[in-house]
């Protein structure tokens, strides 16, 4: 039974994170990713645990089957992170680089707040939750 449960534990996880949208969190590899395979890089300013707008992007964009089929052959997507809740704070290190994104990237402090690069680093765009579908969302990034 224990072998049973495990396995299909193991099976559950493995099927599940084929569907997870895949987030990076280190801004020099997004860049090296979105360069070597040529295409847009998404850097997400998000408050993971307090911010509603944020959430509901994740929930209504970001989590969709149409966003995450459409992005996996387009977009580089990056977290930016900032939680409040102590236990999801982020490592030292990563706290650190987000602030420093956050200076160069975000100085109004929006949350969340979309930035969009092309595959040279340059920005292209710059936007946020806004109450759409999932594919007018993508169409709503490609404009820039």
């Amino acid at each position: 039974m224990k072998k049973f449960l495990t396995s299909t534990l193991f099976l559950i996880f493995a099927v599940s994170s084929l569907f997870a949208q895949e987030w990076e969190t280190n801004f020099d590899q997004a860049q090296k990713d979105a360069h070597d395979q040529n295409k847009k890089l998404i850097m997400v300013f998000q408050g993971s645990d307090w911010c509603a707008p944020c959430m509901k992007l994740n929930r209504e964009i970001w989590s969709s089957d149409t966003f995450k089929d459409y992005a996996k052959d387009h977009y580089v997507m990056m977290q930016v992170d900032f939680p409040r809740k102590k236990t999801n704070a982020l490592p030292e290190t990563q706290q650190e680089q987000n602030a420093k994104l956050a200076e160069t990237y975000n100085k109004k402090g929006f949350f969340p707040f979309v930035v969009v690069m092309n595959a040279d680093g340059k920005v292209i765009g710059e936007t946020g939750y806004k109450p759409i579908s999932p594919s007018e969302y993508i169409e709503h990034l490609n404009s820039f």
